[in-house]
């Protein structure tokens, strides 16, 4: 069975940082595409950062230079280490894992709250 865990989400302050954490069971990591995503109340969710199976990598404009995505595939896991939060940074976050031309799947999020 196929399972994304994300881990990290918390409140913090303006300026302060985070890094979350999606560990993936059940597929074989290494051939995956790995995003982060996240849902505001205002949007729909969007693609905040992509690491590809090949470990090429694009960020949203609003994200750029302060976020930074990466994966350790011996531990099956992505990060996203996020700097100089800003209240609009404030979502659920999720994980997705893609495997071209394979299925979608997404993890239940971690909550990021960043207060001004």
């Amino acid at each position: 069975q196929v399972q994304l865990v994300e881990s990290g989400g918390d409140l913090v302050q303006a300026g302060g940082s985070l890094r979350l954490s999606c560990v993936a069971f059940g597929i074989i990591f290494s051939n995956n595409d790995m995003s982060w995503y996240r849902q505001t109340l205002e949007n729909q969710r969007e693609e905040v950062a992509m690491i590809s199976r090949r470990s090429a990598i694009t960020y949203t404009d609003s994200v750029k230079g302060r976020f930074t995505i990466s994966r350790d595939n011996a531990k099956n896991t992505v990060y996203l280490q996020m700097n100089d939060l800003k209240p609009e940074d404030t979502g659920v976050y999720y994980c997705k894992a893609r495997r071209p031309g394979g299925p979608i799947y997404w993890g239940r999020g971690t909550l990021v709250t960043v207060s001004s």
